[in-house]
């Protein structure tokens, strides 16, 4: 497989690491840094394993790694998606996959808009692995694992290749879903994020903290009743599409919960989470919120508006989802 990672974050590195590793897979990189990658890429995991590769080109030229390409992954921000899709739309070949590492940050109405009908899509539900970069262009932390993976698939001549593909590409048992509003709609980090958020500074007073929270470790139970009022909102938003029942489980359900007290205590201990902090930044006397982190910039705007805006569409009352996504946008226009 000749694939084309468009995305330096976290994701990108070690979904780089991890498919160069792989001797059916040569991996092209198309970042605006070329210059600050190795060819030689990694990334360990919580056993220690390590998944070691090299890139085949590295370029901030479209027309050096689209062309020839078997499968392109955005591994991309939701306010870079649609311009780079518009980017890359003229240097497809014919039966080149276009795919999304999560869809939830609006790809699918993306792709819709910007690309032939004929052109195979595919997007992730959630995304395969919990990552962070350790050394730029060279080096990346692969945190944790998912369990099963969901994909949702249009337009591709055999979406069940295309399954057994990305199966084998992130090692994770993958199934396919029904439709793409199935990936595109999720109650991950456009609920969970915004919601704790909301819960740990909608009346922040402007004091510093001595510390940078814990995003997960000190969930409380406030964060966890917010995130099932929206969820329960999204839930009925979810019951008015073509979603199938379950494919897409309450947060209670995915987390193994019954109510607030079991939800906090569940999100708390889950291992993989435990060494991640809040949006914050470092001033003169503590930690403040960081107003400009992806958390506001990719969540509220892309992620929690999309549900706002199918939930209008569809008569759905969300007061929750509303009072979260005023307050974070406000947030945005103010910083």
């Amino acid at each position: 497989m000749k694939l084309t990672i468009i995305g330096g974050g976290g994701l990108g590195h070690v979904c780089a690491a991890v498919a160069s590793s792989q001797q059916h897979c040569a991996v092209s990189m198309l970042t605006g840094h070329p210059q600050r990658w190795n060819d030689s890429v990694s990334a360990v995991d919580p056993d220690g394993k390590i998944f070691a590769g090299r890139l085949d080109k590295i370029s901030s030229n479209v027309s050096d790694v689209i062309p020839g390409a078997d499968v392109v992954l955005l591994c991309l921000p939701g306010y870079l998606i649609e311009q780079t899709i518009q980017r890359i739309a003229p240097f497809l070949d014919n039966g080149t996959a276009v795919g999304s590492i999560v869809s939830s940050t609006g790809f699918f109405m993306f792709a819709h808009r910007n690309l032939p009908a004929s052109v195979p899509l595919f997007g992730f539900q959630r995304v395969p692995f919990i990552s962070r970069v350790k050394e730029y262009g060279h080096s990346s932390l692969l945190l944790g694992y998912k369990k099963e993976l969901a994909l949702a698939v249009e337009n591709h001549s055999d979406p069940e290749l295309l399954r057994a593909q990305m199966e084998k590409l992130f090692l994770t048992p993958t199934k396919l879903l029904a439709s793409f509003y199935e990936a595109a709609l999720t109650n991950s980090n456009p609920i969970l994020h915004t919601g704790r958020l909301f819960s740990m500074w909608h009346d922040w007073d402007g004091t510093p903290y001595d510390h940078q929270i814990l995003f997960y470790r000190e969930w409380d139970v406030a964060s966890a009743q917010k995130l099932i009022d929206m969820d329960s909102e999204f839930m009925a938003l979810l019951s008015r599409l073509p979603v199938r029942e379950g494919v897409v489980p309450s947060l209670l359900d995915y987390y193994e919960s019954h109510d607030a007290i079991s939800l906090a205590e569940k999100i708390k201990s889950i291992a993989s989470f435990q060494t991640i902090t809040a949006p914050m930044k470092q001033i003169d006397g503590g930690w403040v919120p960081d107003f400009d982190s992806r958390y506001f910039t990719e969540d509220f705007p892309f992620g929690l508006k999309l549900i706002k805006d199918l939930a209008v569409e569809n008569n759905i009352a969300t007061p929750n989802i509303d009072m979260v996504l005023e307050w974070g946008m406000s947030k945005l226009m103010a910083h």
